[in-house]
């Protein structure tokens, strides 16, 4: 299994990162991933990210309510 993270603008529409993502073998060491560098993501101009296990995706995840929380 691998978990990788889509970038994505606000509309949805795919966005490159602003930090390079890697695959991840386990869902706990991408989301670990996400938590260190998801502020460089947002100013890098992603809004939200969406995480797939493999070809299904597990669920979408905005940056902006985490700047905002």
């Amino acid at each position: 299994m691998v978990w990788v993270w889509r970038f994505e603008k606000a509309d949805g529409t795919e966005t490159s990162p602003a930090v390079e993502p890697e695959e991840f073998t386990t869902q706990g060491d991408a989301e670990s991933w996400i938590g260190e560098v998801w502020k460089e993501l947002l100013d890098g101009g992603a809004e939200q990210v969406t995480l797939f296990e493999d070809d299904t995706e597990i669920y979408v995840m905005s940056l902006r309510a985490a700047a905002e929380a």
